[in-house]
């Protein structure tokens, strides 16, 4: 029998998108057992949105509380074995529930599959890129370190409500990095499995959460903390190369967003740990400042 797959949309204040993610639902080569909004306290037209697609969509209102208490709000409503979820300003393509059932259906260890991601500019519609490589067996690892195959977008994820129960669901306090700390704890207990196709347009605007640098420093030094709280020896002796690499990606994360400062304090730590040479933080500086 197949399993029944639930869609989960959390949304606030994304109107404008909203339509076109919850068609891409609809349109699927695979029908979704149920689709189900929670709205977080928007304040624009999402209920008229809603309300267009009548009983198609299953729709709970919620004062704002973050978009983890939103997903969470909606698996706790949802009914299937297998929960996809699907952010308000991105779209499917209209197999990627298909395919993803079907890697779920082979083997009950597995508890997340997710998919390539292309994405695309908001105002131009234009491809910005493609990631077709994500991780399987490893991939706790690779999240850690940010090395190797590190997709992880939440709507190019489905897990097994026995994954998310097991886990205990979307951590309400972090606000950025929610989704890498959820599949992280999820890759430590199940199986994972990746399809390598662009299944998943992911809408790049200015209001996306991952643009600010400071909520992202947050909120991976959160999920740091909590994977570091273990006594798993296999993972303590990776402690020292995942701070270094956090620290690096941080350090370009910051000059990128033109913080010297920021840029400067996360490349010393990065060095610190041994992921940064010095020599790689001066020829940063010296591009920077010859324009070369």
């Amino acid at each position: 029998m197949p399993q029944l797959v639930s869609v989960i949309i959390p949304t606030y204040n994304y109107g404008r998108f909203l339509g076109d993610a919850i068609q891409s639902v609809l349109d699927q080569t695979l029908p979704a057992s149920e689709i189900i909004v929670v709205d977080d306290g928007s304040t624009d037209n999402t209920a008229a949105v809603i309300a267009t697609f009548g009983d198609r969509v299953k729709y709970f209102r919620q004062e704002n509380a973050g978009v983890c208490a939103a997903r969470n709000r909606g698996v706790a409503e949802s009914t299937g074995a297998v929960i996809a979820f699907l952010d308000a300003d991105d779209i499917w393509e209209p197999t990627i529930l298909e395919k993803g059932l079907s890697i779920f259906a082979g083997d009950d260890r597995i508890g997340l599959v997710h998919t390539g991601v292309r994405n695309f500019d908001s105002e131009s519609g234009d491809t910005i890129d493609v990631k077709l490589v994500g991780g399987e067996d490893g991939f706790a690892d690779n999240l850690l370190l940010w090395e190797g195959p590190t997709i992880c977008c939440p709507a190019s994820g489905m897990v097994s409500r026995k994954a998310f129960d097991a886990v205990g669901g979307f951590d309400p306090s972090m606000k950025v990095g929610e989704d890498w700390d959820f599949c992280y704890r999820v890759a430590r207990m199940f199986r994972v499995k990746f399809v390598p196709e662009p299944l998943v347009n992911y809408r790049s605007h200015a209001d996306a959460a991952h643009r600010n640098v400071r909520e992202m420093e947050r909120g991976m030094g959160r999920f740091y903390e909590k994977a570091f709280a273990e006594g798993d020896e296999s993972v303590q002796k990776l402690r020292r190369r995942a701070y270094g690499n956090f620290h690096k990606v941080l350090a370009g994360s910051y000059f990128h967003a033109g913080s010297l400062r920021g840029f400067l304090v996360h490349g010393f730590k990065s060095l610190c740990y041994g992921s940064l040479k010095l020599k790689d933080i001066f020829k940063v500086l010296r591009r920077d400042r010859t324009g070369e």
